[in-house]
């Protein structure tokens, strides 16, 4: 059997946390931040939890990094 690969963009836009959860990174924080204010980017710089129904199709892309 083929080994099972990991999908290459998944590792560089998501996290494994060490109990398995898993943590993304938000948009509209990568470029033209001179015009957005302080607070939104405050709120933008956090890094939320995947929604639920989303984490095992991502698990299964990262399956060989945890």
């Amino acid at each position: 059997m083929p080994k099972m690969k990991t999908h290459s963009s998944l590792k560089d836009r998501f996290k494994i946390t060490g109990t398995g959860k898993v943590k993304r990174y938000k948009a509209f924080r990568n470029h033209l931040l001179s015009h957005k204010s302080g607070r939104q980017k405050r709120v933008l710089a956090g890094q939320p939890l995947m929604a639920a129904g989303d984490v095992r199709r991502i698990k299964q892309g990262l399956s060989n990094l945890k």
